[in-house]
C-alpha cells in the first residue's frame, strides 16, 4: 500500500497534484507500532512521493509536518487510523520508485544536505564561467569614438592633404568627355569606390537659356559703330573671340531688339530712380546699372515697373576686386531665382524669359564709352564710372539672342548613414558645372574618402550625411531647387543642417565665413582653430563670419525651408556693402590650379569643412546656439525710431528665454547621464526648428524670405525693413509710369513699415513660443530616471 503525505495550506486540502523529489529522498513518519502491525511485512517496500505544500519542487525537504495539518484529500481512499496519513488507491500497475532504507534519519538529511550544497556550487560555477566569457569576449561592434574626441578629429584631419585634393583633381578635369553627364557620372563611380554604399543618379529635364548662335551686340546709332559685350568692335572680333563673347549673356532675358537711349541711373536705387524719372521719359529707354548694393532681381524689378525696356549692366572698377580685370571683361547673369524655368511665372511678352526687359551685361570699357564718362584708374584714386551732367545721352541698339533649350541636368547624391538617428540628414552640397564647378568636387571627394576611411576603422555617426553634388547651379540652382522639392517634405522633418562648398576657392585674399546665427558660434570656433595654423605664417586674416544672403545651392535650403546652413570660401575682397552682390557676376572660372597651384587654400576649406561635418554628425547635442539668434534679432532692431515698445519687448524676452534654454541645453551636452535619447532627440529637434519660425509668406525679388539672413550695410537691419524703406518712395515714382499692375509690384508697394514690424513681431513670438516647448521638456522630464 502507498502512502501520500499532505498538508492544509491556510486551511484548506491539497488534491490531486503529485510532485516527484529529483534526489530520491526518503520519507520518514513516525508511527506507532500497533498502527502498523496490521500492515505486515507489505510496509517493508512502498513507493512514497513527497509533496512541497508551498513551492513546485523540493530541494530540501524542511521539517517534519504538523500532524494538525494532516487530513485525508477524498473518502474514496483509505486513512490511516491517525489521520496523519492517507493511502492512495490500489493500482496493479504501480511501480515502486522509492526504497526505505535503513538507518538513521540524520543520515539522509545529511546526504540532502550534502546534494543541495554541491548543486549550489555547480550553479556558481557555471555562472562564474558564463561572466567570465562575456567579460572576455569582444562585441559585435567595435568600440565607437566618442564625438568630442579630439582623436577622431586628429585622425580625420590628417588623412586630408594638398596633395590628395590635387590628384583628385587632376583626375576630375582629365575627363574626354566635358558635359555635364560625364561629369555626374564619373563622381557617381567614384563615390561609389570611395566606400559610399548608397549612391544615387539622378536626372530632370529643365528649361535651359543659353546663347544664341552669335554673340549679343550693341551699336552706336550716331557713329553706327558695333560692339560687342566686352567693348571690342564687331569688325575687328578674332577666331578666339567668339567662344568669350557667347559666355557674356544674361540668361532668361527677353529677345530680341531695342532702340533706345542710354539712361545712367549707378546701382538703380529708388533715389537714383526719382532723380531719372523727374527728367526724363523712360518708357522704353535702356538703363545703364552697376553691379552692388543690393540684388539684381530687386533692381530689375524696379526698372521694368518704371518702364525701361533694356538694361545693361557692368562693374565699376571701384567696386571690382584687386587683381580683377573687369575693363576688358563682360560676364555671365542669371534672372533664374531658383528652379526649373519652365514651371516658373515667364513674362507674358517673351515665353521663357523671367523679365520682360532685354537684359545684357557688357565691360567697364564699354560702359565708359556709353556713359561718355572721364573716369580713370582703380583703387583708392579711382573716380567711380558716371555719366556727366550736360553730356549728350547716346542712342544705341541693343540686340539679345539667346535660346531656349530642354536639357537633362543631373545630381549625385550619395548616403553615409548614421546609426542612432539614421533619418536625421547633415546635408554637404557642391557643384559640377563644366565652367564653374572649380575645385569644389575635389573638396568634396577628398571629404568623402576621409570620413570613409574612418567608418573602416570603426567610427560610425549618430546622423546622416548626404553628400549632393548639384547640376545646373550657374543658371540660378536648378538641380538643388529641384531635387529639394522633391523631397521637402522628409527634408523639413530630417534635414539638420546644410554645409556648402558651393565655390570654395574663387580668390586668396580673404577667409570669409557664411552662416546662420544658430551655427555662428560653431563656424568661429572653426574658423579661429584652423587660423591658428593657417597657410601665411602669421599673416592671417581674422576670423569673419557673417549671416549675409549670397548666391548659390545654399539659397534653397536657407531660404525655402530654413535649415542652419555654413560655408567657408576663400575669395579676393571682403563683403562690404557696394561689392557684396558682386558675385552675382559669373566670369570664365580659373582653373583650380592656376589659382591655387599648391592646393593649400583648398586644403584649408577641407579641414575646416570636415570639422563642421563631424560636429554635426556625432555630436549627441546639436552644436546650435539659440542665444545668437536672439542677440541677432534685438542687434537688427536697434533703430529704435521706427520699432515699437512690443516689438522690443518681445526680443528681450526671447533673448532671455533662449539665455536659459541654452544652458539647459548644455546639460545633456556635458553630462552623458543626462544623455536619455529620446529627451536629447526632442530637444534636438527644438533646435533644429527654430529658424523656420522667421519664415515669411513673401519677400521682395532677390531678398530671402529668412529674417535671419541679412544684406550688407552700415547698420546691420533685417531686409524686409530696408526695402519697406523704399516701398513707399517707389510706388510714388512708378504710379504714373505703370498703367498695369503686376504681382511684383503689388508685393513691394504692400511691404509696408507696419506690415513689415508686423511680420517680425509674429516671428520673435513664434520662435519664443518654441524656446518655451523646449524649457517645458526639462520641467517635465523625470530627474529620478535611472
Amino acid at each position: 500500500m502507498a502512502y501520500r503525505k499532505v498538508c492544509d495550506a491556510q486551511g484548506g486540502p491539497m488534491v490531486g497534484e503529485v510532485l516527484h523529489c529529483s534526489g530520491g529522498l526518503d520519507l520518514d513518519w513516525d508511527l506507532d507500532k500497533e498502527e502498523l502491525q496490521e500492515q505486515g511485512p507489505s510496509m517493508d517496500r512502498m513507493q512514497m512521493q513527497h509533496v512541497d505544500c508551498q513551492r513546485s519542487g523540493c530541494s530540501d525537504p524542511g521539517p517534519d509536518p504538523d500532524p494538525e495539518l494532516m487530513e485525508p484529500i477524498q473518502p474514496s481512499v483509505s486513512v490511516s487510523p491517525h489521520g496523519r496519513f492517507e493511502r492512495l488507491q490500489e493500482d496493479p500497475n504501480y511501480i515502486s520508485h522509492f526504497t526505505r532504507a535503513p538507518g538513521h534519519k540524520g543520515q539522509r538529511r545529511l546526504h540532502c544536505f550534502l546534494l543541495r550544497y554541491f548543486l549550489a556550487g555547480v550553479g556558481v560555477f557555471v555562472l562564474g564561467l558564463l561572466i567570465g566569457w562575456f567579460a572576455h569576449t569582444p562585441a559585435v561592434k567595435p568600440p565607437v569614438l566618442l564625438s568630442d574626441s579630439s582623436d577622431l578629429l586628429e585622425e580625420l584631419l590628417r588623412g586630408i592633404t594638398a596633395d590628395k585634393i590635387d590628384a583628385l583633381q587632376r583626375s576630375f578635369s582629365s575627363l574626354s568627355d566635358d558635359s555635364e553627364e560625364a561629369r555626374a557620372r564619373y563622381l557617381y563611380r567614384q563615390w561609389v569606390g570611395l566606400g559610399l554604399t548608397d549612391v544615387r543618379l539622378s536626372n530632370h529635364t529643365v528649361l535651359l537659356s543659353l546663347p544664341g548662335s552669335t554673340p549679343n551686340t550693341i551699336t552706336d546709332r550716331s557713329s553706327h559703330q558695333c560692339f560687342l559685350p566686352n567693348g571690342i568692335p564687331c569688325d575687328q572680333r578674332g577666331p578666339s573671340d567668339l567662344p568669350k563673347q557667347r559666355f557674356s549673356y544674361a540668361a532668361y532675358s527677353t529677345v530680341g531688339s531695342l532702340q533706345g537711349e542710354v539712361v545712367d541711373v549707378q546701382y538703380g536705387s529708388v533715389d537714383d530712380l526719382r532723380r531719372a524719372k523727374d527728367s526724363l521719359n523712360l518708357t522704353n529707354q535702356i538703363a545703364m546699372v552697376k553691379l552692388g548694393q543690393a540684388p539684381l532681381l530687386y533692381k530689375l524689378s524696379l526698372l521694368s515697373e518704371l518702364g525701361f525696356g533694356g538694361v545693361l549692366l557692368y562693374i565699376d572698377p571701384c567696386d571690382a576686386p584687386p587683381g580683377r580685370r573687369t575693363w576688358h571683361q563682360a560676364f555671365r547673369v542669371t534672372l533664374n531665382p531658383g528652379g526649373n524655368p519652365a514651371f516658373a511665372e515667364v513674362s507674358r511678352e517673351a515665353v521663357g524669359s523671367l523679365t520682360s526687359l532685354l537684359v545684357q551685361p557688357i565691360s567697364a570699357f564699354l560702359a565708359k564709352t556709353l556713359l561718355s564718362s572721364p573716369s580713370t584708374g582703380q583703387g583708392d584714386s579711382c573716380i567711380p564710372l558716371a555719366m556727366p551732367p550736360n553730356a549728350e545721352r547716346k542712342k544705341i541698339t541693343l540686340t539679345v539672342g539667346n535660346q531656349q533649350s530642354s536639357k537633362k541636368i543631373y545630381n549625385v547624391v550619395g548616403y553615409l548613414k548614421g546609426r542612432r538617428n539614421p533619418d536625421r540628414y547633415v546635408l554637404v552640397g557642391s557643384r559640377h558645372d563644366s565652367d564653374q564647378g572649380g575645385g569644389a568636387s575635389a573638396i568634396m571627394n577628398q571629404l568623402i574618402a576621409a570620413l570613409t576611411e574612418q567608418t573602416k576603422r570603426g567610427w560610425v555617426p549618430d546622423r546622416t550625411t548626404v553628400f549632393c553634388s548639384w547640376g545646373g547651379s550657374a543658371l540660378g540652382n536648378i538641380g538643388s531647387y529641384e531635387w529639394g522639392k522633391d523631397n521637402s517634405v522628409v527634408l523639413k522633418n530630417s534635414a539638420v543642417a546644410y554645409v556648402s562648398l558651393n565655390s570654395p576657392v574663387r580668390g586668396t585674399e580673404t577667409l570669409r565665413a557664411t552662416a546662420s546665427p544658430t551655427l555662428l558660434q560653431l563656424t568661429s570656433d572653426i574658423q579661429r582653430r584652423q587660423l591658428l595654423s593657417c597657410i601665411r605664417g602669421g599673416n592671417c586674416p581674422g576670423p569673419n563670419v557673417s549671416s549675409l544672403q549670397l548666391p548659390g545651392d545654399v539659397n534653397f535650403f536657407a531660404n525655402q525651408i530654413a535649415v542652419p546652413t555654413m560655408e567657408f570660401a576663400f575669395e579676393q575682397t571682403k563683403a562690404e556693402e557696394a561689392t557684396s552682390f558682386l558675385s552675382e557676376a559669373q566670369f570664365s572660372a580659373e582653373l583650380p590650379e592656376t589659382l591655387d597651384p599648391l592646393f593649400k587654400f583648398h586644403e584649408t576649406i577641407a579641414k575646416m569643412t570636415a570639422e563642421a561635418i563631424l560636429r554635426l554628425v556625432n555630436d549627441p547635442v546639436l552644436p546650435f546656439y539659440p542665444l545668437d539668434i536672439a542677440l541677432d534679432v534685438q542687434n537688427k532692431l536697434k533703430e529704435r525710431s521706427m520699432v515699437s515698445q512690443p516689438l522690443l519687448s518681445s526680443a528681450s524676452s526671447l533673448r532671455e528665454h533662449a539665455a536659459f534654454f541654452q544652458s539647459e541645453t548644455m546639460r545633456p551636452a556635458n553630462d552623458p547621464k543626462e544623455r536619455d535619447p529620446s529627451h536629447v532627440r526632442m530637444l534636438n529637434d527644438v533646435l533644429r526648428d527654430l529658424e523656420k519660425s522667421f519664415i515669411i509668406p513673401q519677400a521682395p525679388p532677390g531678398v530671402y524670405r529668412n529674417l535671419l539672413y541679412s544684406l550688407p550695410g552700415k547698420t546691420p537691419q533685417f531686409s524686409i525693413l530696408r526695402f519697406s524703406q523704399e516701398a513707399a518712395l517707389h510706388c510714388n515714382v512708378t504710379s504714373k509710369a505703370v498703367k498695369r499692375s503686376s504681382a511684383e509690384k503689388e508685393v513691394i508697394c504692400h511691404s509696408t513699415m507696419t506690415q513689415s514690424l508686423s511680420l517680425i513681431l509674429r516671428a520673435i513670438r513664434s520662435a519664443e513660443r518654441l524656446v518655451c516647448f523646449g524649457l517645458d521638456l526639462f520641467e517635465n522630464y523625470p530627474n529620478d530616471r535611472i
